[in-house]
């Protein structure tokens, strides 16, 4: 996200209303959308268009969610669960089709509409937005995805050319340790910055590197069917991806806050030179270019003559005038895509983002998919990614000049949106507990041993299917 995203995003509370309790009707032709906080502000500016080109046939209303993704469930939840009448469309997190199409509480997508769909998106956002009820004949399309996410790898490019002799990064984990454990020998940087806190970006990181071995939480065909320890090829692979994180956060000269580490710490871990290498999404170009600018990155010299760029905060800098500033900091600081585990085994990349349902308890629902459309569209997603800071599912807009202009890493991007390199969180309608309780046994990472770890969260996860011991 830009920096300009991220303080529209904060001012949303001022913009737009927050949702607080539920509605009793509707009003025909007035499409109640109710998004995140984050990219609100710019899908409100959409709809708005979206409702002026309608001739008169619909007018979008957006009612920002709150800012966190379980208070955004919870809020969701209590209006469909009420049949409020006035909720038509609303903003999903990804891993949510599957608990909510269950529920009954979404409106499946026309095929009218859904070839098109499907046609123009990356196949790893539109996995998220499928699912297969126990009244559907085979799995099918619940949303319509609107913008995706992947996390890159972002690396010390001069650490690795001047004091490891190196031209390119690692491409495993244990390359990346490696490099850490050589750069600390030579007095360099040497931690890995990574989200380990006991938060959603732990099962992030876990469902990557999981994935990148070759494993997998839940059968992709049967979400009721543990993996992680089923045959001795899954059992290795968890054990190979528990072995990953452990490795990371005990390697000498590690980060010691790597239990506490979130996406904002990862940045500023890079950004005040302790980091050779993290994981994170495309986000954290943007700040180091500003912070770099300002002076306070330490190993960004000779960037302060761009600090003339972002003093207006009222008028950020265009993709041509920050052109210069990006190829100075790529010069020591630049990305790759995800580190893989095992040599011949394609690495993966946890999918984030946002999809675009009808509420079941919508009366206006044809005109809701229309809107949707509308608010998903081609143009609307280019808008989105350079507003807000949010990659396109688009395939087509990853060779637009402007958002390749934006984007600098957009090749990767995508190619890590295509089905080989994507990673799916477990699709299932209990993936709220099976996140939450296998969170909890991975935290503290590194303070367990692998190959005991490895049964102990296959229980976890037939514990939440089973609806044992949590209910999120």
């Amino acid at each position: 996200m830009s920096v300009k995203a991220a303080v529209a995003a904060a001012a949303l509370i001022t913009v737009l209303p927050i949702v607080s309790a539920c509605g009793s009707g509707h009003e025909p032709g007035v499409l109640n959308l109710y998004p995140p906080a984050d990219g609100a502000g710019s899908i409100k500016s959409m709809g708005d268009k979206c409702s002026q080109e309608s001739g008169g046939k619909y007018r979008i209303v957006t009612t920002a969610l709150p800012k966190a993704a379980d208070d955004q469930r919870l809020q969701l939840a209590r209006r469909l669960s009420g049949n409020d009448k006035s909720l038509d469309l609303m903003g999903m997190d990804v891993v949510w089709t599957a608990e909510f199409a269950d529920a009954g509480w979404l409106t499946p997508v026309p095929e009218s509409i859904a070839g098109e769909v499907e046609g123009r998106t990356l196949g790893g956002p539109l996995e998220t937005a499928k699912w297969k009820t126990k009244s559907d004949d085979a799995e099918r399309l619940y949303a319509i995805p609107i913008w995706t996410n992947t996390q890159l790898l972002w690396y010390r490019k001069d650490v690795l050319r001047d004091t490891l002799d190196k031209g390119q990064p690692a491409k495993t984990w244990d390359g990346m340790v490696a490099d850490a454990t050589r750069s600390l020998a030579k007095g360099g940087p040497s931690y890995i910055m990574v989200q380990g806190k006991q938060y959603e970006g732990l099962m992030v990181w876990f469902n990557s590197v999981l994935a990148s071995a070759g494993g997998e939480v839940v059968d992709p065909n049967d979400p009721n069917k543990v993996t992680l320890n089923d045959t001795p090829e899954h059992r290795a692979a968890t054990v190979k991806a528990l072995s990953v994180l452990k490795a990371v956060a005990t390697a000498p000269g590690h980060d010691p806050s790597l239990t506490n580490g979130d996406e904002t710490s990862s940045r500023l871990g890079m950004e005040t030179g302790k980091a050779i290498y993290q994981v994170n999404w495309p986000f954290v170009l943007s700040s180091m270019r500003e912070n770099a600018a300002s002076g306070s990155v330490p190993f960004l010299t000779d960037m302060q003559q761009y600090a003339g760029l972002f003093a207006d905060k009222d008028n950020t800098p265009t993709d041509e005038q920050l052109a210069p500033v990006t190829r100075a900091v790529r010069q020591k600081f630049d990305f790759a895509p995800y580190p893989g585990v095992t040599e011949g085994i394609p690495a993966k990349s946890t999918v984030g983002g946002l999809n675009i349902a009808v509420a079941n308890t919508s009366q206006q629902k044809d005109l809701a998919f229309e809107a949707a459309m509308c608010l998903t569209n081609a143009r609307a997603q280019k808008f989105y990614s350079i507003d807000a800071g949010t990659p396109p599912v688009i395939s087509s807009l990853y060779s637009d000049p402007d958002f390749r202009a934006a984007y600098p890493m957009a090749d990767d991007i995508k190619l890590q949106l295509e089905p080989e390199h994507a990673a799916l969180r477990p699709k299932s309608p209990d993936y709220q507990a099976i996140s939450t309780l296998l969170q909890a046994k991975l935290s503290p990472v590194g303070s367990w041993d692998p190959e005991t770890l490895v049964d102990q969260l296959a229980e976890q996860v037939q514990k939440a299917i089973d609806g044992e011991g949590l209910i999120p």
